[in-house]
């Protein structure tokens, strides 16, 4: 039993998320489902930022990334000194929030009651993104103008105009404008929550407006340096939030080289602005998340002016005068139509990933380009260039087997990424809720997939290898179509069912080849063989099981087939000492005979299995068949990763 104040929360369909200051000093993020509308919309009404509450619950600490190179939980947490997450079973309400919270609160439900586009006044004004829609935000984020989004120095300069130049109507002195402005924008970063952007940008302000006053005659580039180092020393761990890193380096390339902007041409002076902001961030975008699209230089042009002067101060005069977003709306749906339509343009984007030591060395030869010669800008194109064929060259072979909770999915990269197969998706079935219950963020962990795909330099997957038709297996195919290149989709023996059907639709509508029951694959000098041709009456025995050799280890990839299956397949082909064996049926009763695995013989097994699942997977005397085996268990082990040359076999796990 836990007592603190909300700091923050989140109320989405019958999800209630929370961050807790407790009485300890300590934060905690909590989590709690509401069981039905009527608990729903009293949480709505009762839970405020600031208000004292009392929780019964469970602690845990939070789970890193399972899945390599994805967003990891526990560091994002640990960065904003979360050390513990609560899974709460009851939420009692102690205490009212004091004045400022209320004003705060005031402002968040005007805004809520606004009947047009509330979640664009959110995300400029209080800067809470959680309300947009999940691919109208991702279609921003290809486009690379996700920073507009953030209440950042364009916002805070916007704000401290305006104030001024009312403060100036009242012929109030410099000095006392500034302190006023000052005041105000403390005031705004509480409303808004002290983002780390608004406090880089709130901080730089008040060290200028001291400059002003007392007359230092600092440069602006020392104040940054000032701001900086003062809020760093306030919170080490503001080093690794990357909305402050973004602001950070941005604003340090503004500055610093702002003689370089400067043009007689308005046009000409956007234009190197754009491209200064670009090349400034497009390292932290290839560390963080593998990707930019060059395109975004032009896209800049047109959004920064467009939502600078036209949507933002919308937005400001919506939360004063509401009707104004019959007004906002039709504009930020052709800003909408416009962005998804461009974020489709993928020609000009550029994924691969950075490591620490190519930022660096990045920066460096940025540094020369605009302090020294322009001409050292090639060399930025020789560092990408490097990196991004560096792939290729690689010889070795990868399997990874993801850990994609109660489901299944693995990623074959053959040498030099000649070929890259996903082998099933995985996937989650979510139970129908009222309307009012679900929802606005929808999780799909095949973003995961593509996220790892894109850190390794992958911008497309050449086979789609779908086991059987049943969602754990194939459930997120339509997403992972819908966001990443697939060349082709194979699918299984027997009949159709009605999630295949329903791909099926959307692979003819974007022009995806697709095949069904083949008997092996040519890899570019690998040879993927299908062993399970047979038509079976039931969806997992007719699954796809398939036989790869990689130089001279030998994987078996065995779908959800039955006992049933494994007879036939011994007394069809010689299968024995398998090197790798992934386990059929997530290691279910009705698979895996003893039989079967002696014949086998594995070296490893691979068990794809949900972490505290509710078939209670893996069954025991499946286990104990494999008790003389090497045994990985996603739930246990995270994905597993087989790296492969020749007669050599690596490998490496990435456990929660």
């Amino acid at each position: 039993m836990f007592q603190g104040k909300i700091i923050e929360y989140l109320i989405d369909g019958d999800k209630v998320s929370f961050e807790l200051n407790t009485s300890l000093n300590e934060k905690l993020k909590c989590i709690y489902y509401v069981k039905d509308i009527k608990e729903k919309n009293f949480i709505e009404e009762h839970l405020k930022y600031g208000i004292t509450i009392e929780i019964n619950g469970s602690l845990k600490e939070p789970s890193n990334n399972t899945i390599p190179n994805t967003f990891n939980y526990k560091k994002y947490l640990n960065n904003k000194k979360i050390f513990y997450t609560a899974s709460v079973n009851s939420i009692d309400f102690i205490e009212n929030e004091s004045f400022l919270y209320k004003i705060k609160n005031k402002f968040i439900e005007s805004i809520n009651k606004i009947p047009q586009k509330k979640e664009y006044i959110l995300a400029f004004v209080v800067g809470n993104k959680n309300m947009l829609d999940n691919d109208i935000f991702e279609a921003y984020k290809d486009n690379g103008v996700t920073h507009l989004f953030a209440i950042s120095g364009m916002h805070i300069a916007l704000f401290a105009g305006v104030i001024d130049k009312l403060l100036k109507l009242f012929k109030i002195k410099e000095n006392k404008r500034l302190v006023s402005i000052s005041i105000f924008l403390v005031f705004y970063a509480f409303i808004t929550g002290f983002s780390s952007s608004i406090k880089r940008a709130l901080v730089f302000v008040i060290c200028n407006t001291i400059n002003k006053i007392f007359k230092l005659n600092l440069k602006t580039i020392d104040i940054l340096y000032i701001a900086l180092s003062l809020l760093l020393i306030t919170n080490r761990y503001l080093i690794y939030d990357i909305g402050f890193l973004y602001s950070a380096i941005i604003s340090f390339g503004i500055i610093k080289y702002s003689q370089v902007v400067k043009s007689s041409s308005k046009l000409k002076e956007s234009l190197k602005l754009s491209c200064l902001t670009f090349f400034f961030s497009l390292p932290l975008s290839l560390y963080f998340y593998y990707e930019v699209n060059f395109l975004g230089i032009l896209n800049n042009l047109y959004y920064i002016p467009w939502i600078s002067l036209v949507i933002y101060p919308l937005c400001l005069l919506t939360t004063l005068f509401h009707p104004i977003s019959y007004i906002l709306s039709p504009l930020i749906n052709l800003t909408e139509t416009i962005t998804l339509f461009v974020s489709k343009i993928a020609i000009f984007k550029l994924v691969l990933r950075f490591s620490f030591l190519a930022v660096i060395i990045y920066y460096l030869i940025l540094f020369l380009t605009l302090s020294k010669n322009r001409k050292y800008f090639l060399l930025i194109a020789l560092e990408l260039s490097i990196i991004r064929i560096k792939p290729y060259f690689d010889s070795n072979s990868y399997i990874y087997y993801l850990d994609v909770s109660q489901g299944d999915s693995a990623v074959i990269i053959t040498e030099h990424q000649k070929e890259v197969i996903v082998l099933d998706t995985g996937g989650k079935l979510s139970y129908q809720k009222n309307e009012e219950l679900k929802r606005n963020k929808e999780y799909h962990i095949s973003a995961n997939t593509i996220t790892f795909l894109k850190s390794l330099g992958i911008n497309k997957v050449d086979k789609l290898i779908l086991t059987h038709g049943d969602f754990d297996h194939m459930g997120e195919a339509d997403y992972l179509i819908d966001n990443f290149t697939i060349k082709e989709v194979i699918f299984n023996c027997g009949s159709f069912n009605a999630l295949e059907k329903d791909l099926i639709i959307k692979l003819d509508k974007k022009k995806i080849l697709y095949s069904s029951c083949i008997q092996e694959m040519d890899l570019k000098g690998n040879k993927l063989t299908f062993l399970n041709n047979d038509n079976y009456d039931n969806e997992n025995d007719n699954s796809i099981v398939s036989y790869l050799k990689l130089g001279n280890n030998t994987f078996l990839f065995m779908g959800d087939a039955s006992i049933k299956v494994e007879q036939d397949l011994l007394k069809k082909y010689n299968l024995k000492d398998i090197d790798i064996l992934k386990i059929a049926h997530h290691g279910s009763k009705t698979s895996s005979s003893k039989e079967f695995i002696d014949k086998v013989n594995p070296k490893y097994s691979i068990i794809s299995v949900g972490k505290n699942n509710r078939y209670g997977h893996p069954n025991d005397e499946v286990l104990d068949n494999l008790k003389n085996k090497a045994i990985f268990r996603t739930d246990i082990d995270g994905s597993i990763k087989f790296k492969i040359l020749k007669d050599k076999l690596e490998i490496d796990y990435y456990r929660p």
